[in-house]
């Protein structure tokens, strides 16, 4: 065998190696993280003696709306079955013709007494629509505790406590939650985009946040008002495309701390075509390296199938590199069961897809590496790796 092929066989399988034990010690905390929290599709538990509204303070949710998606009634509605009292829902429209407002309708019909206020307005204030609606909605938001949760997001009727419960930690300034992929329906493209978010983000950032970082995950983001003033408020984050990263890179710049809150939640994966997939999951890569592109250009470390058949292609002829295929499969398939079983996103048949899984994730990544333009629901950006960040007032 010529030796550089044996070098490039040998650095192959150690990656995939590398990448098939952060797999398992990023379970392993996410395994741990879960035993005391809930997720939705959890049983109920024994109902709990009733807390005083007055000792509670008043909370926000602020839910920006763009069109009708799969599972948004289910999504939303779990928002309406929170076990916090003392809660306001915010939703923010940008056309009085959308049909996500015939969604909300329904659900106030079906709970008279909740605090909802619709806000519809079409002013833009930046490149970033999500947060143009946000700002809109603003005005409209009673509460000084303010929680931006995606409008994919299903939660557990503990979510908001437990919001509220890491927001009061000293030094913590913002609050974020993790989350799963959660497939629309049983097809294979949504199975899929949920397998990426379970078994590479997932435990990505629980091997992150056990190593420091404190990083703000987009689907929610939970603050003081005080504390977004301080950082500019909403109008900071409305010229970035990746808002998430953004807010949290000016809070932790604010001096305050970023808390992971005691709950998983779940997001509605829902493409109907690979390309969709594809282009939904560039769209989020550039985003991400545009803020982190030493640390998404690590991330490729995640993928020991990929490496694993490289491992192979290198050197067809050792059985050591059929060796850390197979075991790197193997490893992979007991991961994506437990965090299934973790999760309760269970994926059935994913696993004759995993190694075509992993290299599509290459793909997105190289994608990602040579191209700027970002489309979303009907809107092309280009991101400036270079923009700098607004300082907190």
């Amino acid at each position: 065998m010529p030796p550089l092929l044996a070098i490039a066989s040998a650095v192959s399988g150690a990656f995939s190696l590398a990448g098939a034990v952060q797999g398992v010690i990023g379970t392993v905390l996410l395994d741990r993280f879960r035993r005391n929290v809930r997720v939705p599709g959890d049983p109920e538990p024994a109902p709990a003696p009733k807390r005083q509204t007055t000792t509670l303070p008043g909370v926000t949710i602020m839910k920006p709306l763009h069109g009708d998606e799969p599972l948004l009634e289910e999504a939303l509605e779990s928002f309406f079955r929170q076990d916090y009292p003392a809660c306001q829902i915010v939703f923010g429209l940008q056309d009085k013709h959308d049909p996500a407002l015939k969604v909300i309708q329904r659900l106030q019909k079906r709970y008279p007494d909740h605090d909802v206020s619709i806000v519809i307005n079409e002013t833009q204030h930046g490149p970033n629509r999500k947060v143009g609606n946000l700002i809109n909605m603003y005005p409209s938001c009673r509460h000084d505790i303010l929680v931006i949760s995606d409008s994919d997001i299903h939660v557990s009727p503990d979510y908001i406590s437990s919001i509220i419960s890491a927001l009061q930690r000293n030094g913590v300034q913002l609050v974020t939650t993790l989350y799963a992929g959660l497939p629309a329906s049983n097809s294979l493209v949504r199975k899929l985009g949920a397998y990426s978010i379970n078994a590479n983000f997932l435990p990505g950032v629980m091997m992150s946040r056990q190593m420091g970082r404190q990083d703000c995950l987009g689907a929610t983001m939970a603050l003081r008002r005080q504390h977004l003033a301080e950082i500019g408020g909403l109008e900071a984050l409305v010229q970035h495309v990746a808002d998430d990263a953004v807010l949290g890179q000016l809070i932790r710049r604010n001096g305050g701390q970023i808390a992971l809150a005691d709950t998983i939640c779940q997001t509605t994966v829902a493409e109907t075509t690979l390309r969709d997939l594809f282009s939904h999951e560039l769209r989020w890569g550039r985003t991400v390296r545009s803020v982190e592109p030493v640390g998404y250009g690590l991330s490729a470390l995640q993928l020991p199938l990929f490496w694993g058949s490289l491992c192979v292609l290198f050197a067809p002829a050792r059985l050591f590199s059929w060796a850390v295929l197979g075991g790197g499969f193997l490893c992979r398939m007991t991961m994506t069961k437990r965090i299934g079983r973790l999760t309760n996103c269970a994926l059935p048949g994913i696993s004759p897809f995993l190694i075509f899984r992993d290299w599509l994730s290459i793909l997105v990544m190289l994608g990602s590496a040579c191209g700027t333009r970002v489309a979303w629901r009907g809107q092309t950006l280009h991101i400036s790796r270079g923009k700098k960040l607004p300082k907190p007032l």
